[in-house]
């Protein structure tokens, strides 16, 4: 599941989401990210693949990385190169990214089934803030010994570190900063 993106992709958001709905494509994009030049679509299709069936690239046989790399020559591909986001050498068999594909900084929070997203973390954390700033204003018992200058130091503090954590997951979860794509890693 895709949570959340963002990206520096021209055109309308929609085109954007949809362009990123894929996951072959996304898996695409994050290989062209990692790759210091163009990629011949065999080896796209073979890292693809195996990061589909959960295997190492050298573990994937022709027969398994068949229809990937049909679907990435008749869909895949030319819609990322519509997007102007990759050219493609139809002589050379190769898949080049633009400099729009560079520029695309990709954010993808992958959830497992009991994890929240961080927007709903973050909500979470301003409701205890502010319950906790209306306890001590009130003068609930418990709270009454504290002033809210201590509220608002505790409240910086779970939302500072919070926000450090959320840096470096996020960086770990963006496309083309690790060796396999944040959804397959999540998995494992």
């Amino acid at each position: 599941m895709i949570h959340r993106h963002q990206t520096r992709l021209r055109g309308c958001r929609c085109d954007r989401l949809k362009l990123l709905s894929n996951r072959r494509r996304r898996f695409v994009i994050h290989a062209l990210k990692r790759a210091d030049e163009p990629v011949e679509v065999s080896d796209l299709s073979t890292h693809v693949t195996a990061w589909e069936r959960g295997v190492d690239p050298e573990e994937v046989r022709y027969e398994d990385r068949r229809n990937v790399y049909s679907t990435l020559q008749r869909t895949h591909l030319p819609k990322l190169e519509e997007k102007n986001v990759v050219t493609i050498d139809d002589e050379e068999n190769l898949v080049a990214p633009t400099p729009e594909l560079e520029e695309l900084d990709i954010y993808v929070e992958v959830l497992r089934s009991r994890e929240i997203p961080w927007s709903l973390y973050y909500v979470g954390l301003a409701g205890l803030a502010a319950s906790l700033l209306l306890a001590v204003a009130t003068g609930t018992p418990g709270f009454a010994g504290l002033e809210a200058i201590d509220v608002g130091v505790f409240t910086a503090t779970v939302f500072g570190i919070s926000s450090v954590a959320h840096h470096v997951i996020g960086r770990q979860a963006r496309l083309g900063n690790t060796e396999k794509p944040p959804e397959i890693r999540r998995r494992e």
